[in-house]
Formats: C-alpha cells, structure tokens, sequence
C-alpha cells in the first residue's frame, strides 16, 4: 500500500488528488490550513488509512508533524504531493509587500522546505514528488507579479532539484496548468490582502479539477518529469519566448480588468 502526503487537500485540486488515491487504495495523510475542511474530508474518506494535519503550510513545525506522522503511523512516505497554493488579483504597483511575502512563502518556500524535511522517507521508498507549478511561471501574466514569481521560483528550484534527488531513486514530476476551476483563484487576494474584489481574467479553456487530477496521476504512474495539460498554455509560453511584444498585446486586450 501506497502512502501518499497531500499538501492543500480540503478543497479543489488537492481534494480530487486525495479521492483519486483513496479510490485507488493509497494511505493519505492530508494537511490544510482549513481545520474544519480537512476534517471533515478526512470523516468522509474514512479514518482507517486517512489521516489529517491542519495547520499553516509556511510553519516548519507543521513540515515536522507531517513527517512524524508518515514515519510513526505509516511507517513510510512514497508520494508527496506539493499542491496548496495562493494567488493575487492586483496591480503590482497597489500590492502590500506582505501581500507578496504571503505568495512567495507559501508558493515557493513551503513546497521547498516540506520535500526537504520529508527527502529522508522518500529517498527509503525510492519515492516520487509531485509540485503544482504553473505556466504563470514560465510567462508573465497582469496582475499576478507575485505569483509568477513564486511560481518562476518554484519552477527553478525544483527543476534543479530532480536532478540532484535522481541519484537516489526519487523522482520529480512539475505539473504546469493553466487556468483550473479552483478555489485558489475564489480566494485570491487583493492588493491589500483582502480577498479581491474583481472577477479573474482567463485564456483559453477553465479546466475541472477532476480532470485535472486524472492527468496529474496518470504522469506519476509512469514517473514523467513534466506535465504540460494545456497545449495553448503552452504555446503561449513558446510566443513570449518568441514574440514578447506581441504577447503583450494581446495579454494587455485580455487582461485589462486586473489594472483597474
């Protein structure tokens, strides 16, 4: 039996992540800052091979509890799976520098500093890492300067990152999305930290979570190292490289609603 850690699982992503696995007959430990979410999730899959940490993802004393709970309940830790996440709607120039701070701490230094206390248990099942990054972080978007910091940042460090845990038997999978049907983007914040106040812009097809999961899965099932499920994110990536002046014009018409 499989033991898998979610990070951000009482909701969205993180939650069809945890169904998929309790379907296919893994052990879940589950973290989320939402306390009540998490429990009840964790009622609803049944406790016999599910078990909850709630708290804070950017507190090293919650990375610490999670690892102690793979090793002392489970014994082991065979996927980890780096999906909680935050974003901001605001204009760079109107975001509080803690609103920033907030993106970066939990989008970056979190899923970093978690697989780093939990490399010990995976490095002993020959595991697998899973982190959510986004083609935010491959391409600048309006309106979003923290996050595709953070996720840049994300995208660098575990890039290098794979290739130094490869040696001992542990694989990396990124996952670069688009846009998804989630709660990250219902709870995003503002520029003053309050949840923002003006509908997202979008390009191109708002995935489901469920499909999303499915995809995620899939790659991991076969140790693939990058998963790119938009094909027009993607593309739209390969234009900034190739035309950036073009893509932002084009990005400027789209996104004009998060300026204001």
């Amino acid at each position: 039996m499989r033991v898998v850690l979610i990070t951000g699982a009482a909701s969205g992503l993180g939650w069809e992540l945890a169904r998929a696995c309790h379907a296919a007959g893994d052990a879940l430990l589950l973290t989320d800052v939402d306390a009540a979410g998490l429990a009840a999730r964790v009622a609803e899959l049944g406790e016999e091979r599910v078990a909850g940490v709630a708290g804070d993802i950017t507190d090293s004393g919650i990375h610490a509890q999670l690892v102690d709970v793979c090793s002392e309940r489970f014994g082991r830790l065979d996927l980890l799976i780096n999906n909680a996440g935050i974003t901001h709607r605001s204009p760079t120039i109107h975001t509080a520098p803690q609103v920033l701070r907030r993106v970066m701490a939990v989008d970056y230094h979190a899923p970093l500093e978690l697989t780093l206390a939990a490399l010990p248990l995976l490095r002993a099942s020959r595991g697998q890492v899973i982190a959510i990054g986004s083609m935010a972080g491959w391409m600048p978007v309006l309106g979003r300067a923290g996050y595709c910091a953070a996720k840049s940042a994300l995208t660098q460090a575990f890039e290098v990152l794979r290739a130094e845990i490869a040696r001992d038997g542990v694989g990396l999978l990124m996952v670069y999305p688009s846009f998804l049907d989630t709660p990250i983007e219902r709870n995003a914040l503002g520029g003053d930290g309050r949840p923002a106040q003006h509908a997202r812009s979008t390009v191109g097809k708002v995935r489901g979570a469920d499909w999303m999961a499915r995809e995620i899965l899939k790659s991991a099932s076969t140790r693939q190292q990058r998963l790119f499920p938009d094909r027009g994110s993607w593309l739209a990536s390969l234009l900034w490289r190739l035309a950036p002046a073009l893509y932002y014009r084009q990005m400027s018409q789209r996104f004009a609603g998060e300026l204001g």
